[in-house]
């Protein structure tokens, strides 16, 4: 998994509120234009490029399906999974099942980690 990339692209999506409604409407297109455009972005820099990483197929999928699980045990950073998927997911839980019913779901759907070691962050 190249963990750096898929974290850079949770953390950069989720503090931009414009590609986090791009990511919750069409996750396939903003997926394909942040791996082409925004990720190879060097930090804070407009001019230069990195060529370096890319996403697998699978993160690719991971995250256009919005497969938190799956990212989770790719070694996804647990807050920047955790907190990009309440900001899509956490107020229309919350209106039909009230408040934390997305992060109950969250913690629900990786019960089969319990008492496992977290799988490495390490990039």
């Amino acid at each position: 998994m190249s963990k750096y990339y898929v974290n850079k692209f949770l953390f950069s999506v989720e503090r931009d509120p414009q590609l986090l409604r791009r990511y919750t409407e069409n996750p396939d297109a903003c997926v394909s234009t942040w791996e082409q455009s925004i990720g190879p972005r060097l930090l804070n820099n407009e001019v230069e490029f990195s060529t370096v990483h890319g996403l697998t197929d699978e993160e690719r999928r991971a995250l256009v399906d919005h497969d938190f699980v799956a990212l989770f045990e790719m070694g996804a950073h647990f807050f920047l999974n955790l907190t990009i998927f309440i900001g899509i997911y956490d107020e229309p839980y919350a209106a039909k099942q009230g408040p934390l019913a997305f992060q109950r779901l969250f913690a629900e759907k990786l019960q089969h980690w319990r008492g496992s070691d977290y799988p490495s962050v390490e990039t």
